[in-house]
Order: C-alpha cells, then structure tokens, then sequence
C-alpha cells in the first residue's frame, strides 16, 4: 500500500513539473489517495493496522484534508509505535495552537519529551522550548546535534541572532558534513549580510549534496544576497521540485518575487506556504506586505492580524497592524498598537516615531512630546547611534513645542541639536541649506537678549512650522 502511495505522489509530482510548475502545484492531485482510503479505513476498523499502516493511514487522511480524522489517527499511531518519528512530525503539523496540544492523549515514553519541545518551538513557545531541550541535555543527550540543531532554530525563531549563529557554529564543528537545518542558518548569514561566509556554505553544501532541499535554498539566498533574484528564485524552484512541501523554500520565494516586483507570484508563493503549514507567521506577513503595495488595506490588515495571533510578541507585525489602521483611518487603534509594538521591544525603533506623529496629526501636544522625548532617550541609551533619521524630527517638533511653552533653554538646546544633521528634517528641501544663519542666532540666544529671543522665535517659526512634513 505503501508503495503504491509513493507511485501516485510520484505521478503527481511528475505531472506538476512538467506541465504546470511548481506554483500550480494544488491543482494537481495524487488520485490513488480515495482508493487507499477505502482500503486503509477496512483495515482499521478490524484493528488489522500495525503503527506503519496507521501512519500511512493518517497521511492519506491529511492529504484528503481530513485533518480531524488524522489527527486522531496519528495519535493512535504513536500509541502503537512511539519511536516512530514520523507519525510525531505529522502530528505537529497537524496542530494548531497550545490548547489542541494539551487536549491529546500521547504515549508517556521519552519522545514525547522530544516531540513537546519541538512543538513548542513550532507554536512559538521559545522560552518553554529551551527549558524542554536543556532537560533533555541534563538527561544524557548532550551530544546530540539534534537537540543543539533544535536550540538554533528556536533562537533563530526569535531573532536572537547572536545566539542562533554561535549555535550553528558549533554545530557545524561538530559536525561538518550536516545539511539538515543549513537553509536556517543560512537565513541568519543572510540578514547579517555575511556573504563570504555565506558563499562558503553553499559551496561547501554543493560539495556534499548539490540536490538537496537545503542546498537548494543556501544557494538561493546567496544570490539574493548578492541581487541576483531571478537566479535566486530559480533555485528556490528547484527546491521545490525536490520537495513540493518545502515550507522555507515557498516563503523564500515570495520574497524574491517581492524583490521583482511580481506581486501576483509572490501571493501564489505565499498562499502555498501556508497551505503547507498554516503556522509560517513569515507567509501571512508577506501576503500582508503584497496587498499593501497593492492599496488593499482591508486584505492587508486581515493577513497582518492573522501573522500578529501567531506572532503576538512581535514588534514588526504591530508595527504593520498600525500604519493599516492609520490608512483606515482608525486612529485609536492605530495608537493601541504603536505603543504595544514599544512595550514588547520595538526592533526597527520606530514605533514611538509613528505613534508621536499621529499624536501630533491629532493635535495632542503633550503625548506627542513624551513619545519623542522617550524615542530620544531611547536611541542615545543603546550605545551606538546609528542612522535614525527621525532623530532630526524628533528635535524639530520639541524645539517648536518648548519655544511655545516659552522654555526657552530647552528650545535653543533642541535647535542647536538639529544643527548635527545634515538632512535637520525628513526631507532635505524641508529645511533648506542655510545653517550659518541658524547657528549665528544660537550664539545670540545665549545672551538670552530679547531681540536674540525673538530672532530665535521668528526662524523657529519658520523652520518648525506647524504644516506636517511631506512623506518619506
């Protein structure tokens, strides 16, 4: 029976290759599926399936998109067979959320401990995860490359990239000729823009195994790295005729058809990702990124919503979330969720920029104030200032508002502040090239005279006018 699934899947494949392609992949359908079914179910009713059979069983299930009936299938599978690691993959992908995880009955045996960890990492309960992976190291398996391949993926889940690159590192030491897992880690050489150590990977992986899933995709980000998208998406194609259910090669190629301005690719791509699993936050927010070049907004918030239930931690999703309520015109929202993307760790330290600004389009003084003054602390306290462009911003709407609540100090410390950028605004026409005259008035306000005062007050009425700045 087995065999004659594979044949079927087989002739699927084959057929979605060569007259489709890999993006019309669902249209295509294994048509051995109903027929094993009907045998699979006989079988099952007279208790005549082994943990094999029943693994196979659940598989035809899930393919027939019968997932409460797989579901309580692969169950009894690990019952049946708890070493099977398989029939614990399937389950996973099976599994939506915390509550349906405890809801199940499984098998008190030690893969279980291995399978709860891994779900855990999959549903984005990283900190649980590690403690789940730190007991299995206590209790003896140390030296697995499993568990320190598992630990990456799950620091790589949440983008503590430092530890996720250590983690591969050694993993890689320990073992050289690996390939599981390398398309993660090339991920992170990617986002850190390391293209020499990025290219020593992918020949490496060539070396070892050119037609590998993750070969494929390191390859693939390497010229996507380097600009290359059309090769890059080529080779993501690849990966996928090797493995139609490739999850990490759909969402990679959603990206390199964004990168190509293919924004009807990339949501195909993205759609089929989430059809392999729905809990890729990286496909939902990616469809959420396409209907927004698309000046779809009410699609847009409702992918941004569905990555945000799977991301609720994630300051780039809330961020997302915002700027679609603010297009809405929504604006109290748009607040809520500004200042939620700040509170869990705002990654791109924007969040109080677009918060004070819509404080600011409201006329609400005084929280917009606040909000830039912390985004200022904010930015000074990090150690290392970098290219925060609103910082100028940020400078020119204190100094217009403490001129207004005749703070003078406080006014001329924040003018003398914009005189450190060279773009004093969002956009360099905003502010003109006249900076002599602008520190020749500092100088005067330093004798707190009052025609230097007034002077002062005239030029920051005109460099801060109450007109918002253009668009970015």
């Amino acid at each position: 029976m087995y065999s004659r699934y594979l044949s079927g899947e087989k002739k699927k494949d084959d057929e979605t290759v060569d007259s489709l392609g890999p993006l019309e992949k669902g249209q295509v359908k294994n048509e051995s599926l109903r027929e094993l079914r009907v045998e699979l179910s006989k079988k099952h009713k007279a208790k005549d399936l082994d943990g094999f059979g029943l693994y196979l069983y659940g598989v035809v299930l899930r393919k027939l998109d019968l997932f409460k009936e797989a579901l309580d299938v692969f169950v009894e599978a690990t019952h049946c067979l708890p070493l099977h690691w398989g029939a614990w993959l399937e389950l996973c992908n099976l599994i939506t959320n915390k509550d349906m995880l405890k809801s199940l009955t499984l098998p008190d045996t030690w893969v279980k401990e291995f399978f709860l960890a891994h779900m855990y990492t999959e549903l984005q309960m990283i900190e649980e995860a590690l403690q789940k992976y730190q007991s299995l190291i206590e209790a003896g398996f140390s030296k697995s490359t499993y568990i320190i391949s598992q630990i990456a993926v799950a620091y790589h889940n949440i983008r503590d990239i430092d530890k996720a690159l250590s983690m591969f590192n050694e993993l890689r030491k320990q073992d050289p000729y690996r390939i599981e897992n390398m398309d993660t880690f090339s991920n992170l050489l990617y986002v850190r823009s390391m293209k020499p150590e990025l290219s020593y990977l992918a020949h490496n992986l060539c070396d070892i195994d050119k037609y590998r899933v993750e070969t494929c995709c390191v390859i693939g980000n390497y010229y996507s790295l380097r600009s290359q998208h059309e090769k890059a998406a080529l080779y993501f194609q690849r990966a996928l005729k090797l493995n139609p259910r490739c999850l990490g090669a759909w969402t990679l190629m959603g990206h390199e058809y964004m990168e190509m301005k293919n924004t009807s690719a990339a949501i195909q791509a993205y759609r089929h990702a989430i059809e392999v699993n729905k809990r890729d936050y990286r496909a939902w927010y990616g469809l959420g990124q396409t209907y927004e070049i698309l000046k779809m907004p009410f699609y847009c918030l409702y992918y941004y919503r569905r990555a945000h239930q799977l991301r609720p931690n994630d300051s780039r999703m809330l961020v997302a979330l915002g700027e679609c309520y603010e297009k809405l015109n929504q604006l109290a929202e748009a607040k809520k969720c500004y200042w939620r993307a700040y509170s869990v760790g705002d990654v791109e330290r924007m969040a109080l920029v677009k918060l004070a600004k819509l404080h600011e389009q409201l006329n609400e003084s005084d929280q917009a104030t606040q909000c830039y003054i912390i985004y200022i602390q904010d930015v000074f306290s990090c150690g290392e200032i970098l290219e925060h462009l609103e910082l100028s911003t940020a400078f020119r709407y204190l100094g217009q508002y403490y001129f207004k609540s005749k703070r003078y100090n406080e006014a001329f410390i924040c003018a003398q502040r914009c005189c450190d950028y060279n773009d004093v605004s969002t956009a360099g026409a905003y502010w003109g090239s006249d900076f002599t005259r602008v520190r020749l008035v500092l100088k005067a306000v330093k004798w707190r005279g009052q025609s230097a005062r007034r002077l002062l007050g005239n030029l920051l009425e005109r460099r801060f006018p109450n007109s918002d700045p253009p668009d970015r």
